[in-house]
């Protein structure tokens, strides 16, 4: 069966349309379905042309349009063309907009001028790359976070989806037989999270790697004995770290680690009496 197609449109980035669209479509995890993006779109024409496209291809389209006559002229011509659409910001907008008794400035993000925010971001984007898989560890005192792992727990990602955020994310591979750097230990224990992960759900995401990288099966890296033992050697670390957060990121999605990681990080905040959590935690 041919995977289904939802096109993802937006007057701007679209990340939050395409943020939205794919933690959603992980609730149906045996469907294929395509995302076509279609970012900065800002003319009916072009709007008119991909309505007609997804029309042709039975597709549902996803999209967020911030200025209203785009929007409106976007809604009359899916409706002429019966294509599915939702709309995920307009509504919200008005709705806030009532609340606040006030007009909304109808700018897509693109066209604001950078904020605080914006810089803040890029910096902690920088800083996770910098500080990847152990790199640095004289600038691990800096970091909002520090995760630490075997690898293929979802560091990486993680951090960088973190530092999208605006938080200072490192982290830092716990190796079997190789002792963490000192600067670890350092750290306050609320900055240090620890992730674990089934043993053979991490075999499978091994082998599948080893399989990339066109390496044979057999290698250590993805056998049942040496990966078990690395998960044991890892846990030794997180209990002699007990006011280390552990998060079992098993079946989880790195959005979903995320939530549970800043949720837990505002916990954390808030019991220490602090009145303004960090960047990133809400």
């Amino acid at each position: 069966m041919d995977a289904k197609v939802i096109y993802v449109v937006s007057d701007s980035t679209g990340e939050t349309a395409e943020r939205v669209t794919r933690a959603t479509l992980l609730q149906f995890p045996d469907h294929s379905v395509k995302l076509k993006l279609e970012r900065r779109v800002r003319d009916r024409r072009g709007l008119t042309a991909i309505l007609e496209n997804a029309s042709a291809q039975r597709a549902m389209i996803v999209f967020t349009l911030v200025r209203p006559e785009l929007r409106d002229h976007f809604n009359d011509e899916a409706t002429k063309l019966g294509v599915r659409h939702v709309d995920v910001i307009g509504s919200l907008i008005s709705q806030i907009g009532d609340y606040l008794e006030a007009d909304p400035v109808n700018i897509p993000t693109g066209e604001m001028p950078l904020s605080e925010e914006y810089f803040r971001r890029v910096e902690a984007i920088e800083f996770a790359v910098k500080s990847d898989d152990g790199k640095e560890p004289r600038n691990l005192h800096k970091a909002d976070l520090v995760l630490v792992g075997v690898s293929r727990t979802s560091k990486t990602p993680l951090s960088t989806y973190l530092a999208g955020r605006g938080l200072k994310v490192a982290n830092v591979p716990l190796v079997l037989g190789v002792e963490p750097p000192n600067e670890l230990y350092q750290l306050p224990g609320y900055r240090v999270v620890g992730l674990t992960i089934d043993v053979d759900q991490l075999i499978g995401i091994r082998k599948h790697r080893l399989q990339q990288l066109g390496m044979p099966p057999d290698a250590n890296y993805g056998l049942r004995d040496h990966v078990k033992s690395e998960l044991e050697y890892a846990h030794t670390i997180l209990r002699d770290n007990p006011e280390w957060m552990v998060v079992d990121v098993t079946n989880c999605a790195i959005e979903e680690t995320a939530t549970i990681i800043l949720e837990a990080l505002k916990d954390r905040e808030e019991l220490r009496g602090l009145t303004t959590p960090p960047p990133g935690v809400f």
